[in-house]
Parts: structure tokens; sequence; C-alpha cells
């Protein structure tokens, strides 16, 4: 690549560049120096590397805005490089711009196949350059934005979403539906029609064993998303759903899901991100159930209902719920978790008045061993 001349004056005056880091990892000297020149006269703050290996150092301390990528170079190819960074949950959702002297359709068709946002052919001129980079960091920045859990703010993700080219049109007003108290939403065993946000109330997810004794599998509130894990697995509902409360729920139906997750990475890494971060929580659930006593199961079912459903952080917090649904999520036997509950109310951990539990002493019942 030739050196450029000094490029519009918009470009040297955007100061919002000054924050961004770009990590640019290019094995030949004078494309690496003038490719890095362009950049700093934008007023971005530039790393190089000269090779994969230092380049993927550099990205796992530095933790750039974007990374910039040459495909053949020695030690470590581009190629080597989007794998390795791929696969470290820090680096894998920076924004891969590749760099080859090739334009064979083979080389663009397999990086972006391997995750890659964006591919330049040398020799590139200076505004082909700050195009793609402007243009992956500003779609970065809208995937990074911190969405509220409401009905505006699905809204909100829905419309920026669709200002990627790979998304099909998705409607940004979703109607609600109520359901009662104890109302089946979808069933076990069931096809799925989509994934399921709530606008307002409570809703729980569980699975029947063989004896029909249900296991609660979810608690889920206002903002949440439920029912997804059955879509991404592409088989039948994996547990039931029904509402503990009145509650609104919205239905995004199965093809829009499967648009917003499978026809754009970088879409699919902020949706399976913000769907997928109770997934840790289930696998501490099943280990309680399967090790902890009954006195201990009885207080973490209590605590998850606490952690799930007081938003407020109260000192103190009411909730009603049955017995039933209790000792299900609990996973013990009903008149088990009665009598539990009858021990903490004489240490006075909680209050119990008809079906409202009060938690009266949330560090107590969190020091409780088993």
């Amino acid at each position: 690549m030739e050196k450029v001349q000094p490029f519009s004056s918009s470009y040297q005056t955007n100061t919002t560049r000054m924050n961004k880091k770009i990590l640019l990892i290019e094995d030949n000297e004078a494309m690496r120096e003038n490719t890095c020149e362009i950049l700093q006269l934008a007023n971005y703050t530039v790393l190089t590397a000269k090779n994969g290996k230092e380049g993927v150092e550099l990205a796992n301390k530095e933790l750039p805005d974007i990374i910039i990528c040459d495909i053949m170079m020695p030690v470590l190819d581009g190629y080597g490089v989007l794998h390795l960074l791929s696969k470290n949950d820090p680096t894998s959702s920076i924004p891969f711009i590749f760099l080859s002297a090739k334009a064979e359709k083979a080389d663009l068709r397999k990086g972006m196949e391997m995750g890659a946002d964006d591919y330049l052919t040398k020799p590139f001129d200076d505004i082909e350059l700050l195009n793609a980079v402007e243009s992956r960091l500003r779609k970065a920045d809208l995937l990074r934005k911190e969405f509220t859990k409401s009905i505006e703010g699905l809204s909100n993700f829905i419309v920026e979403a669709q200002s990627f080219d790979a998304l099909k049109e998705i409607s940004d007003t979703k109607e609600p539906r109520t359901y009662r108290k104890k109302e089946s939403i979808y069933d076990e065993g069931g096809y799925p029609k989509g994934v399921y946000f709530i606008v307002k109330g409570k809703v729980k997810t569980y699975k029947l064993n063989e004896q029909s004794k249900e296991l609660i599998t979810g608690l889920h509130s206002e903002g949440d998303f439920f029912g997804y894990l059955s879509l991404l697995e592409e088989g039948k509902n994996i547990d039931s759903a029904t509402a503990l409360e009145d509650c609104q729920v919205c239905l995004i139906p199965k093809e829009d899901f499967h648009a917003l997750v499978y026809k754009n990475h970088e879409v699919s890494r902020k949706f399976i991100k913000l769907l997928s971060d109770n997934l840790i929580e289930k696998e501490n659930q099943l280990l309680k159930l399967a090790y902890n006593s009954v006195r201990k199961k009885v207080a973490d079912a209590l605590l998850s209902l606490n952690n799930t459903y007081n938003k407020d952080h109260q000192k103190e917090f009411a909730i009603s719920i049955s017995r039933e649904d209790l000792a299900n999520l609990a996973g013990t036997a009903t008149e088990s978790t009665i009598r539990m509950l009858s021990d903490f109310k004489e240490e006075r951990l909680i209050e119990i008045h008809l079906s409202k539990i009060t938690l009266l002493n949330i560090e107590k019942l969190k020091a409780v061993h088993n």
C-alpha cells in the first residue's frame, strides 16, 4: 500500500476516536507503519504486533476496541489469531477485520464463517480503512448498550438490531398477552412458538418427573426472557411455564428469534448473553438439590425468591407463594417444607401470614448450614 495523502478534515477532527484503541497485527513492516499512521491521524490509539503470536498476547493484555489482522503471517496466521481470541470470553466479542492481498471468494467465506466482522483486500485507501473501522465500532457500541429490562427496552433492542443488514425486519411493538394466576403459558413436550418476555408479573418454569412431581427450573419476573433454550436446541419444549400471578407476557415469534440470533453473529453474542445469564445459577441449583439438607434447601429456595423478586433490595422482603411451589423450588416434599418453615418462624428468620412469607433476616438465612 502506498503512503496516502492526508484525508478530509472530518476524519482529523473527530475527537471521540481518541478513546478508541485499535490493535493492528501485520507482518509487513511498511504496510504496518502506513496503516498505523492513517489510524493515528484519525485520532485512534494504535497498538501494533508483527505476528499473530504477539497479536494474541497484546489482545489479551490490552483488550482493544477493534482488531485489524493480516491473514498470511509467520508463527500464527490470521485465522489462528481469530480462533484463539474467539475462545477467550474477554476477547470473543471484539470486532475483527481481516486484511489480505488475496481477493479470492474462498478466503472471504472462510473468514466470515469463522466470525470475522469485515474484510479488506490490499491495496486499500484511507477512506476504505476508516469507513470499515468506524462501521464496526459503531455496531459494537450499539450492542454494548445496556437495554432496560422493560417493554421499551425490548423495543429499543429490536430497533438497534434492525440497523444490521443481515436481520429481517422485526416490529418494535409487541402486544402482550395477559395470563391469569396458575394459567399455563406453554407445556413440556410441545413445540415452541418463540421466546417469551415478561412485561409484568411472575412466571415459573418447571419439569415433571415420572410420578408427575414438579421441579421448578426457573423463576422469572418483569424484564426476563424465558423459553429460549428449546429454540436454541431446535427441539420440543424442555420444560413447562405457568403464571405465578396475573402477568403480561410478550411472544417473540420463532422466526424473528432465529433472525436475531442466527443471521448476524454480533447480534447473537448480545442476545444470547442477555438470555443466558442464569445458566450458571441453574447448574448451582442442581448441585444444591443433590447434596443439601432439607433445611438448607428450603433456606436456599427462600433466598432464590429474594434474589429474583426483591428488586429494591429491601431488608425485609415479602412474597406470596404456595407451599407446593416453594417445595417444588426447594426439591423437597411439601410436608417437609411446611415443617421447616415453622422452624424458621420460631427462629425469627421469617414471618408467615396465609400464603405470604416475609423474610425477616436474610443474612441469617444465608448462613444456614447443612
